[in-house]
């Protein structure tokens, strides 16, 4: 069962984005930690990038934002190889994000 709801454009300001009051692309300088592996597929991912992601995975629509940010994509983040965290972190509630079309057609596979 999914619910969807309308944020009147006046609320965005009170916590109707995909993470609440805060931007996707503040949200993203905390997953400074997570730069190589969100990188580099081969990277290790530190135990501090598992515990941001972790914490962001809770809600999937903000993490899916954050990732797809610019300034996720500024700092080189390539959101294929993102997504892969959760796993790699062997989180055991990983998120299940579907970004497809999320902004402007950029597809997470693809980024």
């Amino acid at each position: 069962m999914s619910f969807a709801y309308l944020c009147i454009p006046y609320r965005r300001g009170r916590g109707c984005g995909e993470c609440g009051r805060v931007s996707p692309d503040r949200m993203a300088l905390r997953l400074a930690p997570c730069a190589s592996a969100s990188q580099d597929p081969q990277a290790d991912v530190s135990d501090r990038c598992c515990s941001e992601v972790h914490t962001l995975g809770q809600n999937p629509s903000c993490l899916c934002a954050v990732m797809l940010s610019e300034t996720a994509k500024s700092a080189g983040v390539k959101p294929g190889v993102a997504i892969t965290i959760p796993k790699r972190c062997n989180l055991a509630d990983r998120p299940v994000i579907l970004c497809l079309n999320y902004r402007n057609g950029e597809d997470l596979k693809t980024g």
